[in-house]
């Protein structure tokens, strides 16, 4: 098969969509991958790396599109991008088709494959290409979050471990998933106190008995989320519902029992959002204040540690786009019911019903 690794050109994505190792392996398995010029070079990797385990350097992104059967990225296409996939071109990718209307409807006029990371699902409900970008973004939360709790930043001008007879930063983390857990113990790493919310009292129970002792949990509710909120300092917004639009957590009028200087990271904003007030903002252009209150939502963050984020996320990706290659996607997905349920749209069908469920449009269950 014919690979495809186009470079990231969204606003500050870092990031490509396989290292030069994992191109090693598609080349070993007897297949065609063409790199468009450049692609790695924010990641850390140079064309010369790639040309060296045998990919071919195309020049630019058109090239790219246009020979290859199957399209290995990081990011969502953009509008730049749409005209460019064509009929029956496998895109693999991070989609999240829920929060973007325009996005799908470009998609399901393209006849392509849109096979999302997002929600390759194992029979145990593991979300394995998510899981890393995961780990990446809950620990850059909150490196983040303390970089703009400092005053000069807008925040309230506090130190995430205090110092002696000083307190230190409170956080609060919604949703225990992998975000979640990273985030709580990245804060807690740092010396914070944290609380971290969930629906779910075995997951609560996990996190008690492996997080560290700073880190407490909460069972996620309305009322104990604004009981919180009062002397809170830094809000992590991790909630995900596979492939669905993120539920509000924090709504407007909640803000008004915060601090002024506190800070909100949403991590959900692929998603859409977990804060009614967010909304998706860029590296260039991290955060804006509502109410005083500090909105953090860059969409891509991961984006902005390339070489640790392309090195991990190919590390989870790699086995399952060897396997579409060297299957092709049906028989691939057939046999892999977590590849199957990756399957957004297909041939301008929508064949992933919390998709179809967001827009009102027709769903079509998927036979193989």
């Amino acid at each position: 098969m014919k690979i495809g690794i186009p470079k990231e050109i969204k606003n500050n994505e870092n990031r490509v969509g396989m290292t030069p190792a994992g191109v090693a392996e598609f080349i070993r398995h007897g297949h065609e991958v063409m790199v468009q010029h450049t692609a790695g070079e924010n990641s850390g990797f140079a064309d010369e790396a790639y040309e060296k385990v045998g990919a071919i350097i195309l020049p630019d992104i058109q090239s790219v599109y246009r020979e290859a059967e199957m399209i290995v990225k990081v990011k969502e296409p953009i509008a730049e991008e749409y005209p460019l996939i064509h009929q029956d071109q496998l895109v693999f990718t991070y989609f999240h088709f829920a929060c973007d209307k325009e996005l799908t409807d470009a998609m399901l006029k393209s006849g392509a494959v849109c096979l999302a990371y997002e929600t390759v699902e194992t029979d145990n409900h593991l979300l394995p290409l998510l899981i890393p970008m995961s780990e990446v973004a809950g620990r850059m939360a909150i490196i983040n979050g303390a970089f703009y709790l400092q005053k000069t930043k807008g925040g309230k001008g506090k130190l995430m471990s205090g110092v002696p007879g000083v307190n230190r930063v409170k956080v609060l983390v919604l949703g225990g998933g992998t975000v979640g857990e990273a985030a709580a113990r990245m804060a807690a790493g740092m010396g914070a106190d944290v609380w971290i919310t969930d629906i779910s009292l075995p997951r609560l129970r996990q996190l008690e008995m492996e997080l560290p002792i700073n880190v407490h949990t909460l069972y996620s509710n309305e009322h104990n989320i604004r009981r919180e909120l009062p002397d809170v300092d830094i809000v992590v917004g991790s909630v995900l519902v596979p492939g669905d639009k993120a539920p509000y957590l924090i709504t407007k009028d909640m803000l008004k029992l915060m601090e002024p200087g506190t800070v909100l990271v949403d991590v959900a904003i692929d998603q859409g959002g977990c804060f009614e007030t967010s909304h998706p903002t860029t590296h260039s252009d991290p955060t804006y204040m509502v109410d005083g209150i500090v909105h953090y939502a860059v969409a891509n963050i991961p984006g902005a540690v390339p070489n640790t984020s392309t090195t991990a996320l190919t590390n989870a990706t790699l086995k399952y786009a060897l396997a579409l290659a060297d299957k092709g996607w049906r028989k691939a997905c057939k046999e892999d019911k977590a590849l199957y349920r990756g399957l957004n749209i297909v041939n301008g069908k929508v064949v992933f019903k919390a998709v179809a469920d967001v827009f009102g449009l027709e769903y079509e269950e998927m036979k193989l």
